[in-house]
């Protein structure tokens, strides 16, 4: 996993400007890539390529970037892992195509089938090379960004993975397409206009963070998950004449024929494919650990591992004081039952105090899901002992693992919705929220409503798609924060699914390219490379997620259990007893610690006068602020996401 970065200009401009530029940028990401950097700059052609290297498969000097095709005629920046590089190279050495000449130098011709070195980058050009770009991408299993060169076409291709594991993103400035792993990258460009986009504000409120194709930055933009970009340069001088096309989509998934076997057959299938998964993502050339909570996920991923490592696998969780929010003593017990060498950190509130103001630089646009604390405290754990960590990130969105997936399900099964919603939104009314306060529901009558108004909503789209983002989103209630300053709705995106799916199907595949690489993805990838770790999640190898979708979905829940096959796949190797039990999620007691440790930290940002360019209603702020320290409701969720916002905003000024 690495770091990248790269520009289209216009010829005829100072060199030495250009590569004072190229190296501002990749030094920018230098975090990304601690053991090695490479540039390179074609000046006739107006292209210039820049790369941090985290080494971890071949570290030796032949996997260094940029690097070149066989022929010569691609160079590529690459960010991430080939799994199947190997396969791809006994494919091309059976067809005659693997001949390499490599690096970046005088080109020497050398025999068929051989190569530098072993690095995937190495076996991705040798594929594009004898197959193209697109054979190449549907034959790659893999987490990646990359972008790629045509020497003879003068093209500039951005790549992005399937799922959206590694970030991209992309714009313009001064006359100048250009390109990075993240957006801190523009921040250090000279005269960039740091516009904060309306419309990506209040998808953070709505999401808790900025979905592709959006970024904070007004123009500035991420590639989405499964898509690639081009820009053709021979006539296309000022450069804003982008090809966007995608090569992998959800809704292709979905539409493949359904799995025809029986339940049982499909926990064989799942365990054959994350098994080959698992043993892929075990490869590297240093030290592999993975991530436990001792949820079924995790665990199964853990479990896995263990079953093929030659000797114990580390494996490392988090955990807090607060019981309630303590996953420790499971992870423990499931690591002593595989016989894992296990490590186990537990933060307290003091260390809470001393991350948190460094949340907004580890992630360069606003973020503002809490699990991202425990998250920067269990990738920085990791990284004392492994380079690569693999994790069990996906199996919720896949098989419906989340509770609104089964209000959704109960939703669609409803009869007459746009009566209903109209029947809901009558209780309303100033009149109806009296009877209902008077009613005898203890603390709940706030609550009931909220729960009533939401589902009005949510009933009155038209398609299940719409209804089901709309369930997940809750968008209206963030409007009076914004001072109206936003649209009327969210710009989601337009999926549209065969008719026979049902609505976990739909569910899952929504939340499996909305939440899935907008929060989880985002979260993971900035928390490990911001120390310099490698993480991989089996559970994404497209070819698992395809399977996942192509199951009925009785298989996913069944005898009143969601996430059924993983849960068998798991019980052949972990007893039920240590698994079974509620679902509790990576969350923190962030509830308390606003209104104890961190209440002056939070305070100081709520209400700092000196900037004004504070987007929100001041007014609402100090009221939910008031509610929340007298205890009178538990608005932790909302004020940390304004908390976030304004931490990113004065991150420069601390």
């Amino acid at each position: 996993m690495c770091g990248i970065v790269g520009l289209l200009f216009s010829t005829g401009g100072s060199s030495e400007r250009l590569e004072n530029l190229l190296l501002k940028m990749t030094a920018s990401i230098a975090h990304r890539g601690p053991d090695d950097q490479g540039t390179w700059t074609d000046f006739d052609a107006g292209v210039a390529l820049g790369h941090r290297r985290l080494s971890i498969v071949d570290l030796s000097s032949a996997g260094q970037q940029p690097m070149r095709s066989p022929s010569g005629r691609y160079v590529i920046v690459f960010n991430g892992e080939i799994y199947n590089h190997l396969d791809l190279r006994r494919d091309l050495e059976n067809t005659k195509h693997a001949s390499y000449q490599g690096g970046l130098g005088p080109e020497q011709s050398t025999a068929a089938g051989s190569y530098r070195g072993t690095s995937d980058t190495e076996s991705l050009l040798s594929a594009i090379d004898a197959w193209g770009l697109h054979r190449a991408l549907e034959r790659c299993v893999g987490m990646f960004a990359f972008a790629l060169w045509d020497t003879h076409l003068r093209t500039l291709t951005l790549v992005r993975d399937r799922l959206g594991e590694k970030p991209l993103y992309y714009g313009h400035h001064d006359g100048m397409f250009i390109f990075s792993s993240e957006l801190r990258t523009f921040e250090e460009l000279s005269g960039f206009s740091a516009q904060i986009s309306q419309a990506a504000l209040w998808h953070y409120m709505c999401q808790k963070a900025i979905p592709a194709p959006l970024s904070i930055y007004e123009g500035i933009h991420k590639l989405e998950p499964g898509q690639l970009l081009q820009i053709d340069t021979k006539y296309n001088k000022s450069f804003c004449n982008i090809r966007l096309e995608r090569y992998w989509t959800i809704e292709s998934a979905v539409a493949k024929p359904a799995f025809q076997g029986t339940a049982q057959d499909a926990v064989t299938e799942l365990r054959r494919l994350m098994l080959d998964a698992v043993k892929g993502q075990m490869v590297a050339d240093v030290p592999v650990g993975a991530f436990l909570s001792g949820g079924i996920d995790s665990s199964t991923v853990v479990a896995l591992m263990q079953s093929v490592a030659p000797g114990s696998v580390q494996t490392y969780a988090i955990g807090f004081n607060e019981v309630e929010f303590n996953e420790a003593p499971h992870a423990r017990s499931v690591a002593q039952f595989l016989g894992t060498h296990h490590h186990e950190r537990i933060i307290t509130s003091a260390e809470a105090l001393e991350i948190v103001p460094q949340l907004a630089s580890v992630w360069d646009e606003p973020f503002a899901d809490s699990s991202q604390i425990p998250t920067a405290f269990l990738t920085r754990t990791a990284r004392s002992d492994v380079t690569v960590a693999l994790s069990g990130d996906g199996g919720d969105e896949l098989f419906c693992g989340y509770k609104h997936h089964l209000t959704a399900a109960a939703i669609e099964s409803l009869p007459r919705k746009l009566f209903l919603s109209k029947l809901l939104f009558a209780f309303q009314s100033p009149r109806a929220q009296l009877h209902i306060r008077s009613l005898p529901l203890g603390s709940r009558p706030k609550q009931i409503a909220n729960k009533l108004r939401i589902l009005s909503s949510v009933l009155a789209c038209e398609h299940p798609e719409r209804r089901y983002m709309a369930l997940a989103l809750q968008s209206d209630y963030w409007l009076h924060l914004m001072r109206g300053k936003v649209a009327a709705s969210l710009d989601m995106p337009n999926l549209n699914f065969p008719a026979a799916a049902d609505a976990l199907t739909i569910a899952s595949a929504i939340d499996t390219v909305t939440y899935l690489p907008t929060d989880i993805l985002a979260k993971v990838d900035r928390a490990a490379m911001s120390v310099g770790l490698e993480t991989r999640i089996p559970l994404l190898d497209h070819r698992i997620v395809e399977f996942a979708m192509s199951l009925p979905s009785s298989y996913k829940v069944r005898d009143g259990k969601t996430k059924w096959p993983l849960r068998q796949v798991l019980e052949s190797y972990v007893p039920s007893s240590l698994i079974d039990r509620p679902k509790m999620g990576f969350s923190v007691p962030l509830e308390k610690w606003l209104r104890g440790p961190l209440r002056k930290w939070a305070e100081a940002l709520l209400f700092e006068k000196t900037r004004q360019d504070n987007p929100f209603d001041q007014n609402v702020i100090q009221a939910l602020w008031r509610d929340h320290q007298s205890h009178r409701w538990n608005y932790a969720d909302h004020l940390w996401r304004l908390l976030m916002f304004r931490a990113w905003q004065m991150r420069d000024a601390s």
